[in-house]
């Protein structure tokens, strides 16, 4: 029994490890090994905030490419386009919902903004 304590009190120290943890765990760090959608919602965040008030419905497809949702309605004489691009993920389901998205709101082709309160404008 005092050998087998020993042996045990000997070998301890064989047996700790080690923990090294690299970057500040902010966003870029996130993105920079997350997944391919991960990095195609911060590019969407970065391209919808370079979108200049007033600017051409086509300007934004040119930049941004089909949009995933898209709504047109027309009220007091005024076409009113909203579309959306994947911005964020709330569900882990594998299927991408408006509630994912950022809206950009257009009236006659112009961009008049884009996000929740926009959208709720024309809703």
């Amino acid at each position: 029994m005092k050998k087998l304590m020993i042996a045990t009190a000997l070998t301890l120290p064989l047996l700790t490890g080690c923990v090294v943890a690299v970057g500040n765990g902010g966003e870029d760090e996130f993105y920079s090994s997350g997944s391919s959608w991960q990095k195609q919602y911060k590019k969407n965040r970065k391209m919808i905030a370079d979108l200049a008030l007033g600017s051409s419905y086509q300007n934004a497809i040119d930049k941004l490419g089909t949009p995933l949702f898209n709504e047109l309605l027309t009220h007091n004489g005024t076409e009113y386009r909203v579309i959306f691009y994947p911005t964020n993920s709330i569900h882990s389901d594998g299927k991408m919902t408006k509630d994912e998205c950022t809206p950009i709101v257009f009236a006659d082709n112009k961009l008049q903004g884009y996000g929740e309160t926009a959208y709720q404008k024309v809703k």
